[in-house]
């Protein structure tokens, strides 16, 4: 019985080498915790997950090197095509005004966008669905877990203590 050979895809070389690169730096950051002191110093866990990423992507890269040829993929179309980097970008954006701005607007602003972006269309069906998204997110994990979220620019502690109120 014969198998095919795997062939490599576009950006897989780059890819690995950096998540290689990567573990190599976590492990030294692992080893400045507390060195090689004992196995219960409170590096010694990092370090040997540090260590275990470093074997593991080593022997994967050195299998992607080995591997000569490549298929017919086209990193911005097949790997990261546009709405993948579109979207990326949208949610850096929203890390970056989450704590000015706050949980509740900006994940509405996101919401709407990303529903806008990937259905093409339709404000009124993506505020509609953002809005009862958000809220049902919002009840669950503000009223129910009473997980603090960001507050920015919303009074929310006023707007829940006029709601509390009224019952």
């Amino acid at each position: 019985m014969q198998h095919d050979k795997r062939k490599r895809s576009a950006g897989e070389t780059f890819f690995n080498a950096l998540l290689f690169l990567v573990s190599l730096f976590l492990l030294w950051s692992a080893y400045d915790i507390a060195g090689f002191s004992s196995l219960s110093s409170p590096g010694a866990l990092p370090m040997a997950v540090a260590f275990a990423m470093v074997v593991s992507s080593g022997l994967i890269l050195l299998g992607n090197l080995r591997t000569p040829d490549r298929d017919d993929s086209h990193f911005l179309s097949d790997i990261l095509p546009p709405v993948v980097i579109v979207m990326m970008l949208m949610i850096a954006g929203y890390g970056v005004l989450l704590v000015p701005l706050g949980f509740l607007p900006t994940s509405l602003i996101f919401m709407v966008l990303s529903v806008m972006f990937l259905r093409k269309g339709g404000l009124i069906y993506a505020i509609g669905v953002s809005v009862f998204s958000l809220a049902l997110v919002y009840v669950v994990f503000r009223l129910i877990f009473t997980v603090l979220l960001p507050a920015g620019i919303v009074p929310e502690g006023e707007i829940l203590a006029a709601i509390s109120r009224w019952f």
